[in-house]
């Protein structure tokens, strides 16, 4: 880990010339643009390819592209209002399957759903695949299943899971279905036929296969009292036998014992997460009755994050973690050499992803991107040894000069390193610059490196921008992470507080030209981060903010986790002067709040709320809140809309 305390600055020094910022509204427009290109996958045979892209506001579409004549046909779309495209591929040749979802207001609570469809690939004859809902059913499934495995022949046949709910009697008639819980079944993507692979279950958390159609392994949850109580039964089968075995229990709230990733059929391995000193490391085991297990990969510093699977999910071939940058490590020397000779063919030398593959492994779409590139996807051709350029994952960017992002670390008030990016242009002075604090949500996520819209934007504008991941974060081991962010605020609060110093004391900021901007957690951090030190920030913008703890657990109440988010994020006086609602008087600098109304993560009258404390106790304040919205605002127009007020508010309170 690269630190800039003594003499890491000067890696960033060596441009002198002034910096020209972005205009503003040319860089809220084209940073608010959603992706143009997402989820490519390639057909049975890689003759087509299916994407996602965002067409205007809320809307997506869904393109079929014709490799041998490069054209593209849109085939679907939705407009966000309420339902959203998530992705598409290909079940078959001539059919794909696609899942869209979104949130709907129903008796005052906004109620989320996700449904998949089959639909032929030039648009035609759309089914539903998930189970029949008859009116008299006593309740509906948010979800009506998943797809399990793609099976490895791609013939129009898949494993999906199905959820059934029993059917309430009908007045006058004793008939009923009683079905219930979770199934699997293998489904005929065209006439709809199925057939019972594993009978309805209760409480199933997930299944896992081999990648050839094989369950074997199921995740049951353990209830309490009618509420989820964050451990899990996890169990597996030998091959060829139904007889489930006991693999462990995971307990979600600690992090403890095996959580299952993949089973490979070749091996009859089970990959599995466990805790090995603190931190996440990847184990084998054969699935063969034995309790022996293979240490994979550990590593010192970070989490082992999972697998990597090839060949429709059928091979595991590397494992992945992240320290200052993201790494795979791949078991295959042939998939390794091939990713080396990639990276090389593309120029910039970037990071390497494998998105789809053809059933032969013949045809790849790869995807390559970097901190300065969000990203193209390209065809590569083994047989043929072609390298054929498809579509940028963000059209409005290209041609665009971004801001390197740098890992560095800096020291937290006790003498902690916290690791954290920081992302600033590479022209103009490297000194004496407005910043950025930019605290990620979460609160147990992390940030990572790479090309990210929003502190682009700020970069764009001339502002250096720190991430900090501070302790809460995850991703660092279980000492890092501590009690949790909503918890132990304090801890947090100081480590961000840590950030801003560093980046007076170092001299790459202005002390007096600092702002903080967050999102979600990060919204709430800014918040109580600018009560907790009201003279260091001169901005201050929360979008999706917790502003009250004790809001947010009464806001859970009804659901299967309730118990699970209130062991979370506590409460009693911790709680109280931990929430930003009860420390508006503190606030000093202008605030700027944004929220979506059909926010189902943090109910919009968090912001509201904020509002009206702030106003009460006379600071400046202004609430933008989008009409059907979710807590991403997956909405071009919004986005652009509120990075132009971010820009406004920075421009006139720290400059650019």
């Amino acid at each position: 880990m690269k630190s800039f305390w003594l003499a890491g600055i000067a890696a960033f020094a060596a441009a002198t010339a002034q910096a020209q910022a972005m205009p503003l509204k040319e860089a809220a427009e084209k940073f608010g643009q959603r992706s143009s290109a997402w989820g490519a996958q390639l057909s049975p045979s890689g003759s087509r390819i299916v994407y996602l892209s965002a067409g205007e506001g809320a809307s997506t579409v869904v393109y079929v592209y014709d490799v041998a004549s490069n054209t593209a046909r849109a085939i679907l779309s939705s407009e966000g209002d309420p339902e959203s495209l998530y992705w598409c591929d290909f079940a078959s040749e001539e059919r794909l399957i696609c899942q869209f979802g979104g949130v709907e207001e129903w008796n005052g609570e906004i109620i989320p759903f996700t449904r998949l469809i089959s639909i032929g690939a030039d648009g035609s004859d759309p089914k539903g695949l998930g189970a029949r809902q008859r009116s008299s059913t006593q309740y509906v499934w948010l979800s009506d299943g998943g797809i399990l495995d793609w099976l490895p022949d791609l013939d129009g046949e898949v494993l999906m899971t199905r959820h059934y709910a029993p059917e309430a009697g009908r007045t006058g008639s004793r008939i009923s279905d009683d079905t219930s819980g979770t199934t699997v079944e293998r489904i005929d993507v065209d006439s709809l036929k199925a057939r019972t692979i594993e009978r309805p279950a209760e409480n199933i958390a997930f299944y896992r296969t081999d990648g050839r159609g094989n369950v074997r392994i199921r995740a049951v949850r353990r209830v309490r009292a009618g509420q989820m109580t964050g451990e899990y039964s996890m169990q597996y089968r030998e091959p060829g036998s139904d007889k489930w075995l006991d693999l462990g229990t995971y307990d979600s709230t600690d992090n403890s014992g095996p959580f299952p990733l993949a089973v490979d059929a070749d091996t009859n391995m089970l990959y599995h997460l466990e805790a090995l000193d603190g931190r996440d490391a990847l184990y084998r085991r054969k699935l063969d009755g034995s309790s022996e297990r293979e240490l994979v990969a550990a590593h010192d510093r970070v989490d082992i994050d999972g697998v990597v699977r090839l060949d429709n999910g059928q091979r595991v071939v590397g494992y992945s973690y992240e320290d200052d940058e993201p790494t795979t490590v791949y078991f295959d020397d042939d998939v390794r050499s091939l990713r080396s000779a990639l990276s090389r063919a593309i120029e910039g030398d970037p990071m390497i992803g494998y998105a789809s593959t053809t059933v032969d492994g013949n045809k790849v779409i790869v995807r390559a991107t970097s901190d300065t590139d969000p990203g193209y996807f390209w065809l590569f051709d083994k047989q043929a040894k072609t390298l054929d350029p498809l579509f940028a994952a963000r059209a409005p960017l290209e041609g665009v000069d971004l801001a390197p992002v740098k890992a560095i670390e800096y020291q937290a008030a006790d003498g902690t390193s916290i690791p954290a990016y920081l992302t600033m242009s590479a022209d103009g002075p490297q000194t004496g610059r407005p910043a950025v604090v930019l605290p990620h949500g979460g609160p147990s996520s992390r940030d990572r490196w790479g090309f990210d819209w929003l502190p682009q934007f700020l970069a764009a504008r001339g502002y250096a921008v720190i991430q900090p991941n501070f302790r809460g974060s995850s991703g660092y081991g279980a000492d890092f992470l501590g009690d949790n962010a909503f918890r132990d605020w304090q801890t947090a609060m100081s480590d961000i507080a840590s950030s801003a110093d560093y980046l007076a004391s170092s001299g790459i900021a202005d002390p007096g030209k600092i702002a903080i901007l967050g999102w979600s957690y990060g919204g709430y951090a800014a918040l109580q981060s600018a009560a907790l030190d009201p003279d260091t920030y001169k901005a201050v913008v929360a979008i999706a903010p917790v502003t009250d703890i004790i809001q947010l657990r009464s806001d859970a109440r009804r659901s299967f986790n309730s118990k699970l988010v209130r062991d979370m994020v506590g409460g009693g006086a911790n709680a109280r002067t931990g929430s930003p609602i009860n420390n508006a008087s503190k606030i000093k600098a202008p605030v700027l709040l944004v929220h979506g109304d059909m926010d189902l993560n943090v109910d919009k009258d968090h912001s509201i709320r904020m509002e009206d404390a702030l106003s009460d106790a006379g600071k400046q304040v202004e609430l933008i809140r989008f009409d059907k919205l979710e807590h991403q605002l997956d909405d071009s127009a919004a986005r652009i809309e509120m990075l132009t007020k971010i820009g406004e508010l920075l421009d006139r309170t720290i400059g650019s």
